[in-house]
């Protein structure tokens, strides 16, 4: 009877509820649309949320804005040869009032979108330094004109530059003369900034003005004025989230900002990100004084020496280091001292970039010993045997707190062989998520897949990554064109079908490979149906694959 009420629309504040929870599913939102006219009221907004980022080249909604112009400003597009007869004569909702998260960076999806009405226009691709034709300029600042006249009201602002822009100027100067379009901003990314006339006045205001932000995410390339991050730091009440990236990042200035801010009781996550803690000398007492705060994340960072643990064990409260990504390893002693005072609380580990053998192995056999909740771990770029055994030690001291296990394996059929032969048997018995991009031989996955048949995987991410020379790949398509049986066997999916799919042993699954060709099972239709009807759910590599770094992001 409640299902039948949600569906019909008698219980609105429950049926938003359970709307609200697909946010990020918009296959699931697009569904919800076609119900009634109560889901579909609920579902629109959604979907209009964060248009740019959806995962699609097709950017034809810009058509729906455009909409939103006068006559004049229409015919203005004519002149650049786009056809005002692609925008709608009229729409059901007011869509531009709908966006809540939004990138100063939109010229690469207009001029995406010009290419896909105008196919002879070429696209732009790069990324650091484009400079728009004037086409591009004048969509821009029409469509941040769009947003403001239609009181949209941004909850998340990307001020991305990288070279001087007199579009990004364009829009800087609608937004200061229309500032209840960022007033109650609650996520604020600053990346590579560099002088443009209008951004000094842009964060000044927004440090004088918005008091709403509760995560800042400053990513610097650039030689930054010191005082940006510091001024905006101190001007904000309700900071839960900082994240510091890059290793030119003025961290000193910042931290000191954080010693005496406003937000030593709401802050509770700091994400250090590639950044450089050479000649910092104050995190003792910059630490002591964040009496909220919960998690540390520190991410491929530099010098990360004696100096830098010195002043963490002296820190006199629990200094919760939830996430350890190394690229180097500078001393193993003072590595031990940080996992004997921090090892408890660390849940995300990864080692892809440190390339010194000798070195990940004390690292491994260190976490063995102090850490025993790891729940992520990122476990790629094997370089001898002699890595793979500790890891495999780590993954069975952890046991059941695993959740998240990704391993890839890029030098030789060798260490794939080992991880297959081995991996399946101390596997826990349920993975929120597993990730094997090997060079996959047959006979060592059928290994693999008898001996992990009482792990339950909720999302299994394979790829085979097959690296043949040239002539090597001739000589088995002449193999192959005699005799199609070796064909057959060269092919891992049919017993993904028996020993994954026909057991039901994952929920959400993604394949693909690079054998002669790429293939990707997802595009594989009839494949993708005898999946469903096991209610195992195919879905694209790139979609299922889990960045390590946007789960840390997200999930803290």
């Amino acid at each position: 009877m409640a299902c039948l009420k949600v569906l019909s629309g008698d219980l609105p504040e429950l049926t938003n509820e359970i709307i609200q929870y697909f946010r990020d599913d918009f296959s699931t939102l697009h569904s919800c649309i076609l119900v009634n006219r109560l889901w579909c009221r609920i579902a629109i907004p959604l979907l209009w949320e964060d248009p740019f980022s959806i995962p699609t080249q097709n950017y034809h909604f810009i058509e729906i804005y455009l909409h939103y112009l006068s006559k004049h400003e229409q015919r203005k597009l004519n002149e650049y040869g786009i056809d005002n007869n692609l925008f709608p004569s009229n729409t059901l909702f007011n869509y531009p009032s709908f966006i809540k998260c939004l990138s100063i960076q939109i010229g690469y999806p207009i001029e995406t979108w010009v290419a896909s009405i105008r196919p002879k226009q070429p696209v732009n691709h790069s990324v650091r330094c484009i400079y728009y034709s004037g086409y591009t300029r004048l969509i821009y600042k029409s469509l941040f004109k769009i947003f403001i006249e239609n009181k949209a009201r941004l909850h998340t602002f990307e001020i991305i530059t990288y070279v001087y822009h007199d579009y990004l100027n364009d829009a800087f100067e609608l937004i200061l003369q229309n500032p209840n379009f960022i007033c109650e901003i609650k996520n604020l990314k600053l990346q590579g900034i560099t002088y443009l006339s209008k951004i000094d006045s842009l964060l000044s205001f927004l440090s004088s003005n918005c008091n709403s932000i509760s995560t800042f995410n400053f990513q610097f390339i650039d030689k930054l004025n010191e005082n940006f991050s510091s001024r905006i730091i101190n001007s904000q009440q309700n900071i839960k989230t900082i994240l510091f990236q890059h290793n030119n990042f003025p961290l000193y200035n910042s931290l000191l900002s954080l010693k005496n801010s406003n937000c030593s009781f709401t802050l509770k996550t700091i994400i250090f990100y590639e950044t450089d803690f050479k000649n910092i000398i104050i995190l003792k007492e910059v630490f002591e004084q964040l009496n909220g705060l919960e998690s540390i994340h520190i991410l491929y960072c530099h010098s990360l020496n004696s100096d830098f643990v010195q002043q963490i064990i002296n820190i006199t409260k629990p200094f919760r280091l939830r996430s350890l990504f190394m690229g180097e390893i500078l001393q193993v002693e003072s590595l031990q001292l940080l996992l004997q005072k921090s090892g408890v609380y660390l849940e995300n580990v990864g080692f892809g970039l440190l390339k010194n053998n000798e070195l990940k192995q004390k690292l491994f056999q260190l976490m063995k010993k102090y850490c025993s909740n790891i729940n992520f771990f990122d476990c790629s770029c094997f370089y001898t045997p002699d890595n793979i055994y500790p890891a495999f030690d780590l993954i069975k001291n952890v046991g059941e707190n695993l959740n998240y296990l990704s391993i890839e394996c890029s030098i030789s059929t060798i260490f794939s062989s080992i991880v297959l032969q081995e991996l399946g048997s101390i596997l826990p018995t349920k993975l929120e998520y597993l990730k094997l991009s090997l060079e996959i031989n047959i006979n060592d996955f059928k290994i693999f897949l008898n001996d992990s048949q009482n792990t339950f995987i909720n999302k299994l991410v394979i790829k085979n990554k097959v690296l043949l020379h040239s002539s090597l790949i001739e000589k088995i398509k002449k193999l192959v064109s005699k005799n199609k049986t070796q064909a057959i066997e060269q092919d891992i999916l049919p017993y993904i079908e028996e020993f994954i799919m026909k057991k039901r042993r994952v929920k959400y699954l993604a394949f693909k490979e690079d054998y002669m060709r790429v293939r990707d099972l997802f595009l594989l239709k009839d494949h993708v149906k005898k999946f469903e009807s096991y209610n195992i759910e195919v879905q694209n590599y790139d979609d299922l694959n889990i960045n390590w770094y946007k789960y840390i992001e997200e999930t803290y």
